[in-house]
């Protein structure tokens, strides 16, 4: 028998939620979503489920992840419960359940914790080009080695028990039980929704977003890879200079476009925004443009008097790889693909065909 905690709907608030106690259940959400079926009702059972308060289903639930909010259901709610962000407010929830180390609830919830590990953040970078005595060479070699050892550590640290976490709670806890062939034969999946979440091309006049956010991976992960296994700063080679300025430029002209949604607050999703999503966005629009001004720097051979733009862009990295990735909005990517991949677990083993 499910557990009913009747305070959950306060505790999501700080996560976002609001408003959502003023559903009535009369299905228009449900009616209106693109990507819901007879199999998956989206988003009504989640509304249910945390005006009620029943947590175990929530957490053992992949909805709120399959969910892309295409702010359909928010748009034609008659009740203004805003079901869309209730989905995003559920997975914020979710990613601080997920995270052993508790940092991710902290960061949702309370916005001086967030700053208060940036200004830490920003301390140390300082701290580390006052002990390399703020010689350039040896910034860049060492800023360098940090973003590989930041990358290795944060995954086998942090994000990989987290994705445990994840499975025992929407498989396990669920009581899914598969043979070993069965999460083989299912990691296409992954991988597709991984890299192209094409799920969200289900979400009716979703399709430009849906390729901004495609083209906005794959520049990340190309440039991750040309920064850090090509050494983009110290290459001479012509080719990976011009991929990597190609990459951050992509990063910064798609980031430039999804701030202006969130300023203009026309579109659902952009209308509430959480001082996480904030992060994510601007942060990341920092990310493209400080690399590209690093590189560029060099190649004008005006870094070495302009220090400060390499120790602003280390600054930006440090933060990103620290505390946006690890314990922000970034994971949500992550989760969304293990997510996806979890589906269609659960549909191999009940012989339910789940829309792809």
């Amino acid at each position: 028998m499910a557990t009913i905690n009747p305070k959950f709907g306060k505790n999501l608030k700080k996560y976002g939620g609001f408003n959502f106690n003023a559903c009535y259940n009369c299905g228009n959400c449900t009616a209106i979503c693109s990507i819901s079926t007879k199999d998956s009702s989206f988003p009504r059972e989640m509304v249910r489920y945390s005006v009620l308060g029943v947590e175990d289903e929530i957490i053992t639930s992949t909805k709120p992840w399959e969910c892309y909010y295409c702010g359909e259901c928010s748009t034609h709610c008659p009740q203004d419960a805003n079901p869309g962000e209730l989905m995003m407010s559920l997975r914020r929830w979710l990613t601080a359940k997920y995270d052993w180390t508790g940092l991710s609830g902290l960061f949702y919830k309370y916005l001086p914790a967030t700053i208060l590990a940036m200004l830490a953040v920003l301390a140390g970078v300082i701290l580390f080009a006052n002990r390399a005595e703020w010689n350039l060479e040896s910034m860049l070699h060492f800023g360098h080695l940090f973003e590989m050892i930041a990358i290795a550590t944060v995954f086998a640290v942090i994000l990989a028990p987290n994705l445990v976490r994840m499975w025992y709670f929407t498989i396990i806890k669920a009581g899914v039980k598969v043979p070993l062939k069965t999460y083989l034969t299912a990691l296409n999946d992954l991988l597709v929704h991984m890299f192209t979440q094409k799920r969200a091309k289900d979400c009716d006049d979703n399709h430009f977003r849906w390729l901004e956010h495609l083209i906005l991976v794959f520049a990340y992960l190309a440039l991750l890879f040309t920064t850090v296994f090509l050494n983009w700063f110290g290459t001479e080679n012509l080719f990976v200079i011009i991929l990597g300025y190609v990459e951050s430029a992509l990063i910064f002209i798609i980031t430039v476009d999804f701030v202006k949604d969130r300023i203009q607050k026309k579109k659902a999703l952009a209308k509430k925004s959480q001082p996480s999503d904030w992060f994510f966005v601007i942060w990341l629009l920092l990310m493209g443009l400080t690399a590209f001004l690093v590189r560029l720097f060099i190649d004008i051979n005006i870094l070495e008097s302009n220090k400060w733009m390499y120790l602003f862009h280390l600054m930006v990295l440090a933060q990103w790889a620290l505390i946006i990735v690890p314990f922000g909005k970034w994971t949500h990517f992550l989760y969304r693909s293990f997510a996806m991949y979890f589906v269609k677990i659960k549909s191999m083993k009940s012989g339910v065909k789940v829309k792809k």
